[in-house]
């Protein structure tokens, strides 16, 4: 009854989980979610023309905008070859509709975003370390180089230079996903890897849930010349366009003043609760795991001590009231015993320290 595809599909362990965090005195480590406090007040009135069909690319007030944006990070993305998604996970889907067929070589980082996992195995990916250097040339090539998901990790400028140069030279498609290069809070190397791959195939998505509103479900994607046609065509067979109001709402807030301020407020009040955080895994997490302080983005990586499978603790840990997201299920196909992804951006100073101490409790039992 089903396509062969439906097969490799598992349900996403993140939006079981996410599930359960509205459920009163839930402390949640789980998702990447924004801190309440931060999403913005809506107000004023919404023009007729935002209820009626739209170009598939998106508005060109907003198509321009992420231009000016990209452009200013030396990435060549005129407007016209900028599309508004709905969502950057709706990117991921495009491009392995483009390019992924049953057993199509894939390069990923081991380990990786889980959903973009989830995604690449419905379309029959087969999955290539793109740390190994004698690995063979892959169609595609999945990166998320700035304060990686799941780890945290910010690539150096001498390890972007070098991926883009492999792309180069094997013909390989460059897909990188930057959602959190908004969120830093301490120097590192954020120039995109796309900015260095003239001349060849190339995608770059970011994303607006993060600095802005994750419920409007809007993202936006870029690519070289000879990708852009075909990913509009594939989108059209998708969705026909994104949301127009989410479109609007966003498109007044980025092109807003005030709105450089407000990133940078946004990096202060992530940066504050990065260090609470970090100082009370010290306290609760010292003689259990082992970490780096992430320079931005949302997560803290662990490798614990003893050789644990955290998917076992799952169950346990939300009966306790605090959910996490095990690191077992962010590898292609070798789990990473032992790990664990905790977000820091939801939980306030208390929670924060009540939820880090029932999972020390757990692992100690």
């Amino acid at each position: 009854m089903f396509s062969q595809r439906i097969e490799g599909l598992r349900p996403s362990p993140i939006r079981a989980i996410l599930d359960v965090i509205d459920r009163p005195g839930m402390i949640s480590f789980a998702g990447g979610l924004p801190a309440t406090d931060t999403l913005p007040q809506l107000s004023g009135v919404v023009p007729a023309s935002t209820l009626q069909y739209g170009p598939t690319e998106g508005e060109p007030e907003l198509r321009a905008a992420v231009s000016r944006q990209l452009r200013g990070l030396g990435v060549d993305a005129p407007p016209d070859r900028v599309m508004i998604l709905s969502g950057s996970q709706q990117g991921i889907d495009l491009a392995a509709k483009l390019f992924v067929d049953p057993g199509t070589p894939t390069a990923v980082e081991y380990p990786t975003y889980l959903a973009a996992l989830q995604v690449f195995r419905f379309y029959g990916a087969r999955f290539v370390d793109l740390a190994d250097p004698d690995s063979a040339r892959t169609a595609l090539a999945y990166v998320v180089p700035t304060f990686a998901n799941p780890t945290g990790a910010c690539a150096s400028d001498a390890e972007r230079d070098r991926l883009a140069a492999r792309c180069l030279r094997d013909g390989t498609v460059l897909f990188e996903d930057d959602p959190y290069r908004d969120l830093v809070y301490d120097t590192c190397d954020r120039t995109p890897i796309a900015a260095r791959m003239g001349g060849s195939s190339w995608i770059y998505q970011g994303s607006f849930s993060k600095t802005f509103a994750p419920g409007l479900r809007l993202g936006f994607i870029a690519a070289s010349d000879d990708l852009f046609d075909r990913l509009v065509m594939v989108k059209q067979a998708t969705d026909l366009h994104t949301s127009r109001l989410s479109q609007h709402i966003v498109l007044d807030a980025v092109t807003d003043p005030g709105w450089g301020a407000r990133l940078d407020r946004l990096a202060d009040f992530y940066r504050s609760r990065r260090d609470v955080f970090d100082d009370a895994l010290t306290r609760h997490f010292g003689d259990l795991a082992t970490w780096e302080t992430p320079r931005g983005g949302l997560f803290f990586w662990l490798h614990l001590t003893r050789n644990v499978d955290t998917r076992g603790l799952l169950d346990a840990a939300i009966e306790r009231g605090v959910a996490f997201m095990p690191g077992e299920e962010f590898s292609p196909d070798r789990p990473s015993i032992g790990t664990m992804r905790l977000n820091f951006s939801h939980a306030d100073t208390d929670q924060t320290d009540r939820g880090l101490g029932i999972l020390a409790d757990l692992l100690r039992s």
